[in-house]
């Protein structure tokens, strides 16, 4: 039984022609595009073709809607080639999800089914300079004008897409004296403007390709109807529940990268030789090989159960913190194996897998650290009394 077994065949389709997509377009221009950290346009064009952009869009709106699970495997088959790709979809799936969730139904009709297209592609400004993961902790203010919009002022780091992106989800305080702290925070649906400025794009270890830039308001004006779900005071309960998916789709990027390295250090291990035979045949290299392959098998699983867990409507902040936590783990695990395996190849621009290695360390710092994700597993295993049998 594959992964691909429990999928619908209309899913299993779209899994497959993500995956013949990645192997015909993707991995052939793949080495050249992240080594000159070139925007991949024309890669980013053939998403939107397969409709990649819609798929947690309902039909109504245009989408492509599929299940959380196919949603998990076809991440996995862009990362596989690419981990940039699954980034470029990746928040803007999060504020797809936000908007069905939360927003008001005019918020909807104007956006989703441009979304669902690609011809707006949307992300997420969470972020701060001085607050990294704590979130409660912003500066970034909205407040009230005569008009009856927000004028915001404050500066957000790390925002991936930001600069190409037509609709960026804020968040922000409406309410800076609220007690406790996370009563006055919002999220603001804004556009790019005057008052918003796309300082720089912020050089990275790997993650190459698409841009991640610091944003700075001063004096941006946004309208009354840019606050999501148009009710002050909920926007820290809104994002968590995005970053649910966010959370889900980290973790199916790290499955993607994971294995990719996994299957270049499999093949490798069969083609090259040393001392006569095969290196997988020498007992070190086939014991790298057996436990990557077995901690890969493990963070697919632990993955689609929250997948599934969150298709049946039950919240899922620990079940998609577990799998972020575990899957990033184990693709910088089973990168810097694939490395070794590799030997000296490993460590040249020649190979893939030196790439595979520079990404997989975004996986346990993005979306929250996986000492975030610790904190979070613990407080709910404690909340809901443990795991149950």
């Amino acid at each position: 039984m594959t992964s691909l077994d429990a999928l619908s065949p209309a899913e299993q389709l779209v899994v497959t022609t993500v995956r013949d997509f990645v192997d015909r377009e993707v991995r052939p221009v793949v080495r050249e595009l992240e080594h000159t950290d070139t925007y991949p346009a024309d890669l980013i064009d053939g998403m939107k073709g397969l409709g990649i952009f819609g798929l947690a869009v309902p039909e109504e709106y245009g989408g492509t809607p599929v299940s959380t699970p196919c949603y998990v495997l076809v991440t996995e088959e862009l990362a596989r080639g690419w981990m940039s790709l699954a980034g470029a979809m990746g928040g803007h799936t999060v504020v797809a999800k936000l908007l069905l969730l939360f927003g008001t139904p005019e918020q909807r009709r104007r956006w989703l089914p441009r979304m669902a297209t690609g011809e707006v592609r949307a992300t997420m400004a969470l972020t701060e300079p001085g607050g990294g993961s704590d979130l409660q902790a912003l500066r970034t203010v909205a407040r009230r004008d005569d008009d009856g919009g927000y004028v915001i002022d404050g500066a957000k780091t790390w925002i991936t897409n930001s600069r190409r992106s037509q609709l960026i989800a804020l968040l922000c305080k409406t309410d800076p004296d609220a007690e406790p702290r996370h009563r006055g925070i919002s999220v603001l649906l804004v556009e790019h403007g005057p008052g918003l400025t796309v300082s720089r794009d912020l050089p990275k270890l790997g993650y190459k390709g698409v841009e991640s830039c610091e944003l700075s308001f001063h004096g941006y004006r946004a309208p009354a109807d840019a606050l999501l779900g148009g009710v002050e005071g909920e926007g820290f309960g809104q994002m968590m529940k995005g970053l649910e998916t966010g959370r889900l789709q980290v973790a199916a990027r790290a499955l993607g990268v994971a294995r990719a390295a996994f299957e270049d250090a499999l093949r490798y291990a069969q083609e090259r030789e040393s001392f006569g035979v095969p290196i997988w045949r020498h007992q070190s290299i086939g014991n790298y090989l057996a436990d990557m392959a077995t901690s890969l098998t493990a963070a697919r699983q632990l993955t689609l159960h929250a997948a599934r867990e969150a298709d049946a409507g039950r919240r899922v902040d620990m079940e998609a913190g577990m799998a972020k936590l575990f899957a990033s783990e184990t693709a910088v695990r089973i990168t810097l194996d694939a490395v070794r395996i590799h030997g000296g190849h490993g460590y040249s621009t020649e190979f893939d897998v030196e790439r595979y290695f520079r990404d997989a360390p975004l996986m346990i710092v993005g979306e929250g650290t996986n000492e975030i994700q610790r904190n979070v597993i613990a407080r709910q295993l404690v909340a809901r009394g443990g795991l149950e049998p």
